[in-house]
């Protein structure tokens, strides 16, 4: 994204402070792993959702004074050794480019800066980016700062940015809507790509390696988050990753899968025949499936409880499962859905928002009926992403084959 998207996001932040205070982010770092190897670095999605910089070891500072507002950087120096390592490391004007932040200084310069700033007296509150996922992390710099400010700087006031940059996140500028669009391109040439060449003998690291390399060709180097491919038995184990097992006749393939496209997640999950019909008990839970589905698209709109989009699913599928047969009381769900039925998505694939009070436009979260049939050994989850509009909901996933007659058809042809 452009870095006025980012300049805006910071700029919406900085309404929701009336104090003067100081703000600040950090990118996070990489856990070492050897003496001379880093695992990947990713870096923390709120401090990309304000900046767009995802280099590690990277400190966003902001003076705030009501409308004046004082933003500066300290980054790494460019280092040829380190750098021949492990790769280039941003300029100065890279990353004035991507932040549209234009005081830049070392990482050096960051302590003893924002030490006199506190000591100045100016400010009363220091805002740190403090989420409970991340506290009981090592060398977590936002709880250590704390840690130290608490000691040297107790006149100064903590508080927490999350839960204001949660409630940013929550709602989708058109910006980040049209990159999910994207991002449901390239999940569906993935998705696709797996159901032509699925078959009966195929392992499941077969169908990692079809979707894999569909997001490969568009420029996606990973995906949004670890693929969940799965075949036969293993399609009840619901985070499963081992991509060792064998597809039979008489299989379902399950997979929940999603690509990243311009820093925006999206999670899509389809099962199918890993021969390319379904057979009656496949057809009977798949329609259950679809049909909590598209009742679910039918009315979800703004003013709607986020929370009652997980009963309702529930609810409805009940109905769906009760009609076949196979639920006699409302008692008996968990026995065949055994996990939530939505969540937002953006810059991670579960979202970092506000979910407490009602739907509201250009919220994008995912609708997602799972089944898990052990009596009949089928187990498999129909999971699209929900775009609210004014006045109701659009399918940002509906391309992506999910009637029966779709998917054979992709699976035939």
């Amino acid at each position: 994204m452009i870095n006025t998207f980012h300049i805006e996001n910071r700029k919406t932040l900085y309404m929701k402070i009336k104090e003067p205070s100081l703000i600040i982010m950090f990118s996070g770092h990489a856990p070492r792993k050897t003496a001379d190897e880093y695992y990947p670095f990713f870096a923390s999605r709120n401090f990309v959702y304000m900046t767009g910089v995802e280099s590690e070891n990277t400190i966003f500072m902001a003076e705030v004074n009501g409308d004046d507002v004082v933003e500066t950087m300290f980054i790494l120096p460019k280092d040829l050794l380190a750098e021949r390592w492990n790769g280039k490391r941003l300029s100065s004007d890279e990353v004035v480019e991507k932040s549209g932040v234009n005081n830049i200084k070392l990482l050096k310069e960051f302590e003893s800066y924002y030490t006199r700033l506190l000591s100045s007296g100016k400010y009363e509150n220091l805002y740190l980016d403090f989420d409970k996922f991340t506290k009981d992390e090592p060398d977590n710099e936002a709880y250590e700062l704390c840690a130290e400010v608490k000691k040297i700087h107790p006149f100064v006031a903590l508080k927490n940015l999350h839960p204001l940059i949660k409630s940013q996140r929550t709602i989708k500028k058109s910006c980040e809507i049209d990159a999910m669009k994207e991002a449901q391109k390239i999940t569906r040439a993935g998705i696709v790509a797996m159901m032509k060449s699925s078959k009966p003998g195929m392992y499941e690291y077969q169908y990692k390696a079809e979707f894999d390399y569909a997001l490969a060709q568009h420029g996606v180097l990973s995906p949004a988050f670890p693929s969940i491919i799965s075949a036969g038995s293993n399609n009840f184990f619901i985070h499963y990753y081992g991509y060792r097992g064998k597809a039979q006749a008489g299989d379902m393939i399950l997979n929940d899968v999603g690509a990243c496209y311009d820093n925006e997640c999206n999670d899509v999950s389809r099962g199918w025949p890993c021969n390319g019909k379904f057979n009656e008990k496949q057809k009977l839970l798949y329609e259950c499936a679809f049909n909590t589905s598209e009742y679910m698209f039918s009315i979800i709109k703004p003013g709607m409880p986020m929370k009652d989009v997980d009963a309702t699913i529930k609810k409805y599928n009940y109905e769906q499962l009760k009609s076949i047969g196979l639920c006699k009381s409302f008692d008996e769900i968990g026995k065949y859905m055994w996990h939530g039925g939505a969540h937002h998505v953006g810059y991670d694939v579960h979202d970092v928002v506000d979910a407490s009070g009602l739907i509201v436009p250009n919220m994008v979260f995912c609708v997602d009926v799972g089944i898990y049939c052990e009596e009949w050994g089928i187990g498999f989850r129909l999971e699209d992403n929900c775009l609210v509009t004014e006045d109701g909901c659009i399918n940002l996933s509906k391309e992506t084959p999910r009637t029966i007659e779709e998917i054979e058809g992709i699976m035939n042809n």
